[in-house]
C-alpha cells in the first residue's frame, strides 16, 4: 500500500469518526430548564426524639437560640411540644419528623392551606418558610432530611416585633447541623 493511500484512507476514518460523533452526539430535548433539586446530604439519618431530644437538640438549646427563660416540654415523640417563657411573653414550638415523608407532601398541603411560601436552602437542604396570612404571629420552617422531612412551628403570643419565620428557620438551621 503506496503512502499516499494510507494517508487517503487515514484522513477518510477521522472524517468519518467526527461526522459520526457529531451526529451521534447531538440531541434535541423538549421542554424548559429547571434548576437541579439537590438531594438531602444526609439520607440515613434520623431527626427523631432520642435521648430526651427532639430533632437532635437539647431543650436548653433551644431556650437558648430563642433567648427563653425557660422551656417546658408537655410532649414528646415523633411530634415535640415546647411552650418557652420570655420577656415578652409566651412562644409555642412543635417540632415533627416525619421519616417516610415527603418534602413536596408538606409543601402542596402548606399550599392547599393558603400559606404563603418561601423557598429556602439551609444547611444544603431544600426548606421552605410557610406563614398564614392570617397569623403573622406564626411561621413553620420545613425541609427535606434524611429519609423524610422535618419541620419547626413557632408563634409567639404575642408578637411583639418578634419574627416567627426567623426563629422557625434558626431552630431548623440548627437541627440540620447538629452532631449526633
Amino acid at each position: 500500500m503506496s503512502r499516499r493511500l494510507k494517508r487517503l484512507l487515514a484522513f477518510v476514518f477521522v472524517a468519518v469518526t467526527a461526522l459520526v460523533t457529531a451526529v451521534g452526539c447531538t440531541l434535541t430535548v423538549d421542554g424548559n430548564a429547571q434548576r437541579q433539586r439537590p438531594a438531602v446530604p444526609d439520607p440515613g439519618r434520623s431527626y427523631g426524639y432520642v435521648e430526651d431530644r427532639c430533632g437532635l437538640l437539647l431543650d436548653d438549646t433551644i431556650k437558648e437560640l430563642l433567648r427563653a427563660d425557660s422551656v417546658v416540654r408537655p410532649y414528646s415523640g415523633a411530634v415535640c411540644q415546647y411552650v418557652l417563657s420570655t420577656s415578652g411573653g409566651l412562644v409555642d414550638v412543635v417540632f415533627s419528623w416525619f421519616d417516610t415523608g415527603s418534602f413536596e407532601r408538606e409543601r402542596a398541603l402548606a399550599e392547599q392551606r393558603g400559606s404563603r411560601l418561601t423557598d429556602k436552602d439551609v444547611a444544603r437542604h431544600p426548606a421552605f418558610l410557610g406563614q398564614r396570612p392570617g397569623n403573622p404571629a406564626a411561621c413553620a420552617a420545613t425541609a427535606a432530611a434524611g429519609s423524610g422531612v422535618l419541620s419547626w412551628w413557632v408563634q409567639f403570643r404575642p408578637q411583639v416585633g418578634q419574627d416567627p419565620c426567623e426563629a422557625a428557620e434558626k431552630l431548623l438551621s440548627a437541627t440540620l447541623s447538629a452532631d449526633l
